[in-house]
């Protein structure tokens, strides 16, 4: 029949016919979710942290402000070094972040990047750091990232995270050395104000994250994953972070006439580590108090974000003034 025939040569007509084009705006956010994926492997909220540190310590360095490129060139290469380490330690945990609420949606677990992608991605971001340094500010630094990069991502994530509760004590040491890599990419070399920095933030680590691990304990439980606040009760676990602080509070204070500061930035390290010392100390008493202790236990945590942001911009502050 004539109007059989006529479809059948439509049908073929438009099976010829090339398909019209993807539509640009969800190609773009294909392309927007999945760099988002990447970029959130590299956690950028930790990165911030450590990168907070590093400008200051390079202030104190030159006794004023550096040079903007040698600025830029240590962040980048702080940013890709600490990027790579981040998803690598992604790739090595993507068994144990499945089972943890807090880290369930990373894009290896929820399948946004694959394994082997994101091997290649942090593999190849490490490298570019490690050149990158090299190349642009010095050796010593290079040297200092490959250490750094070494520390966390096979010293703290393969061999101390499962195995003991003073993993993120000693694999913390990782997130220390930005200060030591701000300094030498400097004076390429190291000094002891740069040493009493690192000991800050060593000592520093464990308030910041014992206090978040006492709230995500049964994660930590469920993964296998042997923090302290897992294998040990509030009042002991409170009673290390109190130790801790008062550490990093008094290598505060003799970092102030090692590196020569005011007495402006001495004030500001006795007022800031007391009001932090006295958040430690109400985490101590109410520790027998479960819901209790789990707010205090926070307002520890983000406590300690603040305690050391204020410490560093003090420390780049106090460097231009004139006294």
């Amino acid at each position: 029949m004539p109007h059989l025939a006529v479809a059948r040569t439509a049908n073929a007509a438009n099976d010829l016919a090339p398909e019209p084009p993807a539509d640009s705006s969800s190609r773009w956010r294909e392309i927007k979710d999945r760099a988002g994926a990447y970029l959130a492997l590299t956690k950028p909220r930790v990165i911030e942290l450590l990168l907070v540190a590093t400008i200051p310590t390079m202030i104190l360095a030159q006794g004023g402000f550096p040079s903007l490129w040698l600025v830029v060139a240590t962040l980048i290469g702080g940013y890709s070094s600490a990027g790579a380490s981040g998803v690598l330690n992604c790739y090595l945990d993507r068994d144990i972040d499945s089972k943890m609420h807090r880290t369930k949606r990373r894009p290896l677990v929820t399948g946004e990047v694959s394994p082997r992608a994101a091997l290649v991605f942090g593999s190849a971001l490490g490298a570019f750091a490690l050149v990158w340094f090299a190349l642009t500010v010095n050796l010593l630094s290079a040297g200092l990232t490959a250490i750094a990069m070494a520390i966390y991502v096979v010293g703290y994530t393969i061999i101390l995270k499962r195995r003991t509760p003073q993993n993120i004590v000693w694999g913390g040491a990782a997130g220390c050395m930005p200060v030591l890599i701000g300094w030498s990419a400097v004076t390429n070399r190291i000094e002891w104000p740069a040493v009493l920095l690192f000991l800050v933030i060593f000592f520093w680590t464990p308030p910041h994250y014992w206090p978040l691990s006492m709230k995500f304990r049964a994660d930590y439980a469920r993964a296998g994953v042997p923090m302290l606040p897992v294998v040990a009760g509030d009042v002991k676990v409170a009673r290390e972070i109190l130790g801790y602080a008062a550490a990093m509070i008094v290598t505060s204070l003799v970092l102030w006439p090692v590196a020569g500061m005011t007495w402006v930035y001495g004030a500001a390290a006795l007022l800031a580590g007391g009001w932090f010392l006295w958040l430690c100390l109400q985490l101590n008493r109410r520790a027998t108090h479960p819901e209790l202790g789990k707010l205090d236990a926070m307002r520890v945590f983000h406590g300690s974000i603040t305690y050391l942001s204020v410490l560093f911009l003090v420390i780049a502050v106090d460097t231009f003034l004139p006294w």
